[in-house]
């Protein structure tokens, strides 16, 4: 029975996440909150919510391998099977912002993420045995973060003709607290079901909860992110595709590993370095896809090298247990 809840979770979690995000975006417009403000705050935050809801979870019943393990492996994930499937429907363009400004800030965030975790300078207990994300370090996350959205906000002012062109459905104030109510306890029990399963997957079958993280889980929770790019890139809408994939990776960073931290200090394993290098290999690969080619776009056959370098980071994992 937990393995079905592993998988009803994934499905009650996302849903969750994205009734949630209707209602409170209706809740918004009903309030004269622009687009543009829905779209930087309730959407953004929304599309982290099952990552974050993973973690919080996965950290409160003491498995941190679990949470670092969803957050390193859906940025990989990000980059290398979204993108990489994305780009084989359609050629994904790079914009400038995305190239110069928003890449390189997730690789800032990576290594900063790396640094942190290996370092005890900025650790707030003295007597822990073993390397930890503490709730100091937790907090320099959320200060890198929120420089993010300040940066977010003033290209988002920029460009405030695009962003308020997405429609948001307005709904009767009961209905959208319907769904807000019906998304916090889709929300808490998709959570609750997801590392439940993840938990008895990685005991049963005597893999490291770093494992199921890296894997089942990132994939599930990063569903939302795949879906939206596939969508995007059917609609013509390829432009967004890579800064989503992009931006998400941050918040991921910054954001959900930066909350969690600070609610209850994470632990990390040595071995979790060479997946935060697998973000960075992932990072080096998105930018090398516009100096290598004659336009700034992963073209279809680039898209295949992400996909297969994916498909060999799984093979590797599972050799690494």
């Amino acid at each position: 029975m937990i393995y079905i809840l592993f998988v009803v979770g994934f499905f009650v979690l996302i849903k969750g996440a994205d009734l949630l995000v209707e209602g409170a975006s209706s809740i918004g417009k009903r309030m004269n909150l622009s687009s543009l403000i829905i779209g930087l705050t309730i959407v953004s935050f929304g599309t982290s919510l099952p990552e974050l809801l993973v973690n919080l979870v996965a950290s409160f019943n003491g498995s941190s391998e679990l949470a670092i393990g969803n957050v390193l492996g859906s940025n990989v994930a990000n980059i290398l099977l979204i993108l990489g499937i994305s780009a084989l429907i359609k050629p994904l363009p790079i914009t400038k912002n995305t190239y110069f400004s928003e890449i390189p800030f997730s690789l800032i965030a990576t290594l900063l993420v790396g640094f942190l975790a290996n370092a005890a300078i900025l650790s707030d207990t003295s007597d822990v045995a073993g390397l930890m994300i503490s709730r100091i370090d937790g907090f320099v996350l959320l200060f890198f973060f929120a420089m993010f959205m300040g940066y977010i906000y003033v290209v988002s002012k920029q460009n405030k003709e695009e962003v308020e062109g997405n429609e948001i459905a307005v709904m009767s104030t009961g209905k959208s607290i319907v769904y807000i109510l019906i998304g916090m306890v889709g929300l808490y029990f998709g959570g609750q079901w997801v590392v439940s399963g993840a938990i008895g997957l990685a005991t049963y079958f005597g893999m490291s909860q770093s494992f199921i993280g890296l894997t089942l889980v990132a994939i599930g929770t990063s569903l939302p992110e795949l879906v939206t790019s596939i969508i995007a890139v059917n609609k013509s809408n390829t432009d967004i595709a890579v800064g989503n994939a992009v931006g998400s990776n941050i918040f991921n960073l910054l954001w959900i590993l930066g909350i969690s931290a600070v609610i209850k200090p994470l632990e990390f394993e040595v071995v979790s370095n060479t997946d935060i290098f697998m973000i960075i290999v992932a990072s080096t690969m998105l930018i090398l896809a516009v100096i290598i080619g004659k336009r700034t776009v992963i073209s279809r056959w680039e898209g295949l090298w992400f996909f297969l370098a994916y498909v060999a980071y799984m093979v590797f994992l599972v050799h690494r247990g």
